[in-house]
């Protein structure tokens, strides 16, 4: 069995980690760190085999793999004490608050030979995988957008919400990892970046409306869109290409289920009734939605395969920070 830690247990922990973990054959929860005594107790409740400890506590234990679901601004210290004991660790993205950071960690886990990895598990959402599937079917694809639009019009009390920037807060770092990682995962390296980045909600302390237009190497430009304040939204993914277009609505329902109790063992596990629509003009084709898949993430690396590259981490946080920097002083940003 693969011994996992798990550091936090807030929305991270408590609705992605524990469940995939405790569901992928293999592996054994056998710590949670939490100092909360409402998360406590749900930990507690469910997964009454794993001890609640400290940080210094877990890394006291005989563990294979540590996962780092701490808010954002501790993801490298705890990732570097996990390095340094040589025990394979997870960091929940973004994978640190700097690309600069994040190329340390790489380089002291080659040199520790230690396994590293970011969970980057949207990557196995129900409409990303349809996406990768329809592809091939638009010819040259010359615009591909991409959103993650919601409704949370008031502002709560929670780190990602407060504007220190240590914190690394704000739907960029949020919801933005997810965008810029789907975006270089279907069309590579980004060789120029612009955004605008606003706060629009009274007494928001960090970004909450956020444009980002990435230009990649080969050609294809990415619109990526993320909103915290959208009553309506628009489409989740639209692609625009030589032979065709594809465009889907709706979110991936497995974070809800995750968080209504059920789990990937579940025999309809994944499935949903979304479609797509492809095709050109009024000649549109409903493509059924592949079923999600965020257990592959922890079934491949219980198979001893990295899921996902952290250097691909390292590179989208260039393109956070290149964002960042376009918005602040209203330029395109050339990434080298």
């Amino acid at each position: 069995m693969t011994r996992v830690g798990l550091l936090g247990y807030g929305i991270a922990g408590r609705v992605f980690h524990a469940p995939l973990i405790s569901s992928t054959e293999g592996m054994d929860l056998v710590a949670i760190v939490t100092a909360n005594p409402e998360r406590q107790a749900q930990a507690r409740a469910a997964h009454p085999d794993a001890k609640i400890v400290t940080a210094g506590e877990l890394f006291e234990l005989d563990l294979d793999l540590i996962v780092v679901a701490t808010p954002n601004k501790t993801h490298v210290e705890h990732a570097k004490r996990a390095i340094a004991e040589g025990v394979a660790v997870v960091v929940d993205k973004p994978f640190a608050p700097t690309s600069a950071e994040a190329e340390e960690l790489v380089a002291a886990a080659q040199a520790a030979r230690v396994p590293l990895t970011v969970f980057q598990n949207r990557r196995w959402d129900s409409d990303f995988l349809t996406v990768r599937e329809v592809l091939g079917r638009l010819g040259e694809v010359r615009r591909f957008e991409s959103r993650f639009e919601r409704w949370v019009p008031e502002i709560w009390d929670n780190w990602r919400e407060f504007g220190a920037p240590e914190e690394a807060g704000g739907l960029l770092y949020d919801l933005g990892a997810h965008l810029v990682d789907q975006a270089l995962q279907l069309f590579g390296p980004v060789s120029s970046v612009y955004a605008e980045l606003d706060r629009r909600r009274p007494g928001a302390q960090v970004d909450d409306d956020v444009f980002v237009a990435l230009t990649h190497e080969n050609g294809v430009r990415s619109h990526l869109w993320a909103n915290a304040h959208a009553a309506n939204t628009g489409p989740r993914f639209r692609l625009l290409g030589s032979e065709g277009a594809f465009e889907i609505s709706g979110l991936d329902e497995q974070e809800d289920a995750l968080d209504a109790g059920r789990r990937p063992t579940d025999p309809d596990w994944g499935h949903e009734d979304r479609t797509g629509r492809l095709g050109i003009l009024g000649e549109t084709t409903e493509v059924a939605v592949e079923p999600g898949a965020y257990q592959h993430f922890y079934t491949e690396l219980q198979a001893g395969r990295i899921p996902v590259d952290p250097a691909g981490a390292v590179h989208a946080l260039k393109v956070i920070e290149a964002a960042f920097l376009s918005a602040r002083e209203n330029k395109v940003v050339a990434l080298s």
